[in-house]
């Protein structure tokens, strides 16, 4: 397993190694041990995984305290832009995204940890997005910035008339990135 830093304190992109012959390949998406040997210290108590078709971007999303939740996220299926904000007001990058592309193809995984939101944006036709979390789901503490908000200006690399968002990432009570508290 390849650890590479991001430049976002504790945001940090996961390489399995991945074993590829005639048959097809075979990687360790996840192995305890090997984190801890990176001092990576994660508790995942859960698995969830989501299918989304081009156009459509899942975020930003985050838990505030006590529920906040760390992520280990992969594209399982097809291609992703996938996107961290890190909201930790006592951090030199806080407000600071990263973006990277996630995809069935090169295996990569971002290990977003606590206190960041996160989305992602689907490339391709379609696309299976599979990650772990670290602590329960917790309705009444979660909160959203807009995946559009203008001082964090992402670039989801897909056009504006092919945008899909939910309906619940639509409401007004979404947070733009100036007012959002963590």
């Amino acid at each position: 397993m390849n650890v590479i830093k991001t430049g976002i304190d504790d945001l940090l992109i996961i390489e399995p190694q991945v074993f590829e012959d005639e048959r097809g390949y075979f990687y360790e998406s996840y192995n305890k041990r090997e984190f801890e040997k990176h001092n990576l210290f994660y508790d995942f108590i859960q698995d969830n995984q989501s299918k989304s078709k081009y156009g459509t971007i899942r975020g930003l999303h985050f838990q505030i305290k006590p529920y906040a939740q760390a992520k280990l996220v992969r594209a399982i299926n097809g291609r992703i832009l996938d996107v961290a904000v890190d909201l930790r007001k006592d951090k030199k990058t806080f407000g600071k995204s990263f973006a990277i592309e996630l995809s069935e193809e090169n295996k990569k995984q971002l290990l977003v940890p606590r206190g960041f939101a996160h989305g992602f944006a689907v490339l391709s036709e379609t696309a299976v997005v599979s990650y772990k979390i670290d602590n329960i789901y917790k309705p009444e503490f979660e909160r959203s910035i807009i995946y559009n908000d203008l001082t964090l200006n992402i670039d989801w690399k897909i056009e504006k008339q092919d945008v899909i968002i939910s309906e619940k990432d639509k409401l007004e009570n979404i947070f733009s990135f100036d007012n959002i508290y963590f």
